[in-house]
């Protein structure tokens, strides 16, 4: 015999009409359901008329910020429980305390990678069905990388948004030693790039009659065989104006 479950409703909070537009379009076609309010107030309206599963909220709103809409809903006690993820930078560790003291749930890092967020949205949501179906008081499962934790009631909030905030960070020290190895490739690219440049610089012989150069090894050769070697320039012959005047004058 099968269960229902019942549909997860995200409210996204977002004042940028093209970030919610992006969120709202990635969740609905991995099957969640999903509401967008444009401030705090509009959100905490929502709320109150339909509560939702969770709520993914910007931080930096006009009328009241993603730290308010966290108080407000914490503050309520028919949406107490209600998980709150919001989307910041994670400038500085004031972004944690502040999360914190309002009673957030989870960091998403903008920009953030899709695939993380997916994973974290399933995360949460699982943490969430085990909680409601192991209520014992003293303690809560926190659901963590498909392990379960059993943690006190008190910290457990606590113990989620640490969580998430480190391996946020994990994530973004990661993509960033992935930016410093294809900016050291550029680097060893722009040096070879110089060597070749270099190569043509410094006093270089040549014929003040047959304009031949003498190369490296003591040879003399046509002033078209060294560049090319020494460069990736090409070239086509043609007659200068003097030279056709002067040599070619009886066809003109």
């Amino acid at each position: 015999m099968t269960t229902s479950r019942k549909p997860t409703t995200i409210l996204v909070v977002e004042d940028s009409k093209s970030q919610a537009d992006h969120l709202c379009f990635l969740l609905e076609t991995h099957g969640f359901f999903v509401r967008i309010a444009c401030d705090g107030k509009e959100a905490l309206a929502s709320i109150r008329s339909e509560p939702p599963s969770l709520v993914i909220s910007d931080i930096i709103m006009p009328e009241m910020d993603g730290y308010q809409l966290c108080y407000a809903i914490r503050a309520d006690e028919t949406t107490s429980d209600l998980p709150v993820v919001l989307l910041t930078t994670l400038s500085s560790p004031g972004d944690i305390l502040r999360a914190l003291e309002c009673g957030a749930d989870n960091f998403i890092t903008k920009p953030y990678n899709e695939e993380y967020l997916l994973s974290r949205m399933e995360s949460i949501m699982a943490g969430i069905r085990m909680r409601n179906t192991n209520k014992t008081g003293n303690y809560a499962e926190v659901f963590y990388k498909g392990e379960h934790f059993r943690v006190t009631t008190e910290r457990q909030r606590i113990l989620d948004l640490l969580l998430s905030t480190y391996e946020a960070t994990v994530l973004r020290n990661q993509e960033l030693q992935k930016t410093q190895k294809i900016l050291s490739e550029k680097v060893v690219e722009l040096e070879i790039a110089l060597d070749r440049v270099k190569q043509l610089e410094g006093i270089i012989p040549i014929c003040m009659h047959c304009k031949k150069i003498r190369d490296d090894k003591d040879y003399w050769r046509q002033i078209e065989d060294y560049i090319s070697d020494h460069s990736e320039a090409l070239f086509s012959h043609g007659i200068c104006p003097e030279c056709l005047q002067k040599y070619y004058s009886d066809y003109l």
